[in-house]
């Protein structure tokens, strides 16, 4: 336990990460979710009238059904699945959208933007081979949207959403995708014995 002396010298985790990278600190960062999670909440049960708040999995089964529409309209027509979950672009297709041009507007920002084909923990681990890097990145996400479908969600609905509604399923879910999610890099990046 610090004396109040050494409780005073402490100071509060800057804004930017200790890394030395430059990126975001992961204090400022989660509190930044942590508020769109709220307004996300008021915005879409008071503006929308909708008690499904932030998450991410079923924009990209949204996704797959409109470029399957392209080729198969009957087939989407007729699948139950596709009815059931509403092929279109609505506002959580616009999210994800979001995601993707945020994170890149904030890396571009703090200059840590940039293109890597094989990250270097994989490469390290399995060599430079794009190849098999790419296979490894296709089925690693078949796995995970499997998942995220089967839980009815993805980490940020079931972490975000569910767990500010105190759900006791989406705390079971999300341990299991952090449990799985540990033991698998666990698994693929352990040190060789050589």
């Amino acid at each position: 336990m610090p004396t109040l002396a050494e409780s005073r010298s402490m100071k509060l985790p800057a804004l930017r990460s200790s890394t030395g990278d430059g990126g975001w600190s992961p204090y400022l960062a989660g509190g930044l979710v942590g508020l769109l999670a709220i307004a996300s909440a008021f915005a879409t049960s008071e503006w929308v009238g909708k008690t499904s708040y932030l998450g991410a999995s079923t924009t990209f089964v949204r996704c797959a059904g409109l470029l399957e529409q392209t080729l198969f309209p009957a087939h989407v027509a007729e699948n139950a699945y596709y009815t059931k979950e509403k092929v279109a672009v609505d506002w959580q297709f616009m999210v994800v959208t979001g995601i993707f041009l945020g994170a890149l507007i904030a890396s571009l920002s703090d200059k840590s933007f940039k293109l890597e084909s094989v990250p270097p923990t994989w490469k390290a681990r399995f060599g430079p081979s794009i190849a098999l890097r790419a296979v490894a990145a296709v089925l690693g996400g078949m796995v995970a949207m499997f998942g995220a479908r089967l839980a009815d969600g993805c980490p940020s609905g079931h972490g975000l959403s569910g767990m500010m509604q105190l759900s006791l399923s989406s705390f079971a879910a999300l341990g299991m995708f952090f449990g799985a999610g540990v033991l698998v890099a666990a698994l693929v990046y352990r040190k060789s014995s050589s």
